[in-house]
């Protein structure tokens, strides 16, 4: 098993450090705002990570945190006139409801920067105990980047870069422009708790390192989170942790790349970001997966109006071909069939294939982008089995469709109904085809099924120019606006 390690900036053979136990941590979303889908996307690619690694066999521990106290917070407790705490509870309750939509499994671990506010004051206070922080009169608590020779190791930045790198806070009493907060001093009328050096809360980046310290101790296996967050949050991470423990704090950094909308990267200043909730209700949750892990997780992912339309429809087609089977084996179940050996080797082999050449492409640093080109070819072939008839290409066929489903099931993929999912599709497209259009489709597939070739080509005519596109196949029709 081969990672990509952000900081050495290569592939690694992947060796935990305590035998077979991995500890995993990967940084969740700021609840100031609903769940876009690149708060999805992060959470899918660590899911991913944690299911694989624990399909080799390793007994992972996933911890994952949700920042619900933070200056954006405050921000919106301001402007909506609920207390922050409350907001947070019900971002939280809305985010938590659109996962479980997406279909992405809870962490074994949830954190919170509200339930850690003692472990925080204790870390902070060892931190200025070993000469690495200071406080400051007014209540406030910086770390001193100056203490840390290490400081930018993971990011390869010095610290003037840094200062280029990241919004300063302009404060009269830090020791030097980029050292950063690890405490911050109350307001008038801001949720805040007490602590050593007066009312406040914490840093955004003091959080993550002593919750994982609470969860895991002084080490942890892998850390994870989108490429934004290299410099300055992971990098202060590293200085913190590492100035308190003198120890390595993470042995694999992993990071994904960013999400970009028409070429460009989303924002909420630019007016383009996409929530997660709006595209739920358009697509499938499978179809969002398979669009966005066509990507190798470390690049970025461009979304055009074309990419999550595509993706369903290549969910249609995989899903048609194993409607189509679950039809042939209803027929044929009850039936006596003689299996020859070279039957049952075969569609052992084909089994055996899907499932070795995902664990080759997912051993080498996750890579769903090739796991999922190889669909294309499994399921060409399921076809292929199917159009032969024979009983030992029907098991052979069948065979082939229950590895893919089992196997792909770790990506999210394949976990419903076919017949189902085919029923919700063909609805939903429907809902959005003029009543006149559909019922134009309707008399020209009665009329193929009635062998009238000359009728059904002159309605096919007739729906092109009213700009819309039918394909056929076994089970059924799919009308689509050109």
């Amino acid at each position: 098993m081969k990672i990509y390690n952000s900081y050495t900036k290569r592939k690694e053979e992947f060796e935990p450090l305590e035998g077979n136990k991995v500890k995993m941590y990967a940084c969740g979303i700021t609840v100031s705002g609903e769940a876009h889908i690149g708060h999805g996307y992060q959470a899918l690619i660590y899911d991913i990570m944690r299911k694989y690694l624990k399909r080799l066999g390793y007994d992972v521990t996933y911890a994952r945190n949700y920042t619900d106290v933070d200056d954006k917070i405050i921000a919106k407790s301001r402007e909506t006139g609920i207390p922050a705490d409350e907001y947070a509870a019900k971002m939280i309750e809305n985010i938590n409801k659109i996962m479980d939509k997406f279909e992405v499994d809870d962490p074994d671990v949830w954190l919170k920067a509200t339930e850690n506010i003692e472990n925080i004051i204790e870390f902070v206070t060892k931190l200025i105990e070993k000469g690495h922080a200071y406080p400051t009169k007014n209540g406030d608590v910086y770390f001193d980047v100056a203490s840390f020779p290490g400081y930018g190791k993971l990011s390869n930045r010095n610290i003037e870069d840094a200062l280029d790198g990241v919004r300063v806070d302009n404060d009269d009493e830090k020791k030097n422009a980029y050292d950063f907060a690890l405490w911050k001093s109350a307001k008038p009328g801001e949720i805040s708790w007490d602590s050593p050096w007066g009312k406040g809360r914490p840093g955004w980046h003091i959080e993550c390192s002593a919750m994982n310290r609470e969860a895991f101790g002084e080490q942890i296996d892998i850390h994870g989170g989108g490429r934004d967050l290299i410099f300055p949050h992971h990098e202060n991470e590293i200085a913190q942790t590492e100035a308190l423990t003198g120890k390595q704090f993470v042995k694999y950094w992993t990071h994904n790349g960013l999400i970009k909308v028409n070429g460009q990267k989303m924002s909420k200043s630019l007016g383009n970001s996409l929530l997660l909730a709006d595209l739920l209700e358009k697509y499938s949750d499978e179809a969002v997966k398979f669009a966005l892990l066509q990507t190798n997780y470390r690049n970025d992912i461009n979304i055009t109006n074309e990419l999550f339309p595509e993706a369903e429809k290549h969910l249609y087609e995989f899903y048609t071909t194993l409607a189509v089977l679950d039809k042939v084996m209803d027929k044929v179940r009850g039936m006596e069939f003689t299996l020859s050996m070279d039957d049952a080797t075969r569609a052992a082999e084909s089994a055996g294939k899907v499932e070795r050449e995902f664990d080759e492409c997912m051993s080498d640093d996750f890579n769903t982008a090739l796991a999922l080109s190889n669909l294309f070819g499994y399921f060409k072939e399921i076809k292929k089995l199917l159009t032969a008839g024979k009983s030992g290409d029907l098991f052979e066929a069948l065979s082939l469709s229950i590895a893919v489903r089992k196997t792909y099931e770790l990506l999210g993929l394949f976990k419903k109904n076919p017949s189902e999912y085919l029923a919700w599709y063909d609805s939903k497209n429907a809902a959005d085809i003029p009543a006149e259009v559909q019922e134009i489709a309707k008399e020209r597939w009665e009329a193929r099924q009635n062998r009238d070739w000359a009728k059904s080509d002159e309605l096919r005519a007739k729906l092109l120019e009213l700009g819309y596109a039918v394909k056929d196949s076994k089970t059924g029709y799919e009308l689509t606006k050109n």
